[in-house]
């Protein structure tokens, strides 16, 4: 992180490309969106980069896939907003919070390439993901509010601050959760896990691709 920031010091930031595949994707992920938490955007393509989740994408009846992140979306929002509410020392501090102060909009001005395929569970998710966010917007004002609570933590960090562990602040906030994106999904059938994975998929010639953008609102 402190090399990619230099060079973006050194040479301006649109100047810069970051890139990586798989665990490199994830480093390239966590320097992008480092720098852009200080208001600098460098462009980055991230191909299979690991979404650490349950591989909720891989279940084929779709209601079941929305019942369960919903449920997490609910869950995490609920224990995030416990957390908020335990350490405020009085109800007053609690109301004079800038809610404006919203640490995903400075993030939402990144658009990162992230390159995925279905049939990698270890970046799957990320489909549906986005996905979910959307749909949790399209239910209204409430669960849009639920959403964005619930992607500012982790689930598996807030479970253990509220089991007492120690540190589990430095979990809190979920490295491969980002606002916006554009996703590009490889829909071309991979044989196994390792061709769905591997690199060499995106620089062949026939692939059946799906693009969208997902912008941060």
């Amino acid at each position: 992180m402190q090399a990619v920031g230099s060079m973006a010091t050194s040479v301006g930031a649109s100047n810069l490309w970051i890139t990586g595949h798989s665990m490199g994707a994830a480093m390239a992920l966590l320097a992008g969106k480092t720098l852009a938490k200080t208001g600098v955007y460098v462009k980055s393509f991230l191909f299979n980069p690991p979404f650490v989740s349950p591989p909720i994408e891989r279940i084929s009846n779709e209601r079941v896939r929305s019942g369960l992140r919903i449920a997490g979306s609910l869950v995490t929002a609920g224990l995030a907003f416990s957390r908020t509410l335990k350490q405020a020392q009085q109800p007053l501090q609690l109301q004079e919070r800038n809610l404006s102060e919203d640490p995903l909009k400075a993030l939402s001005l990144w658009l990162p390439d992230i390159h995925v395929n279905p049939g990698d569970h270890l970046c799957s998710e990320y489909i549906g993901f986005f996905e979910h966010r959307g749909n949790m917007e399209q239910l209204g004002y409430g669960a849009g509010i639920v959403e964005r609570m619930a992607m500012q933590h982790s689930l598996g960090g807030l479970l253990m601050d509220a089991m007492g562990v120690s540190n589990a602040v430095d979990v809190q906030e979920p490295v491969h959760v980002i606002p916006s994106a554009k996703l590009i999904v490889n829909r071309t059938a991979s044989e196994d896990y390792k061709e769905a994975h591997g690199i060499h998929q995106w620089w062949r010639d026939d692939q059946d691709l799906v693009s969208n953008i997902y912008l941060f609102k």
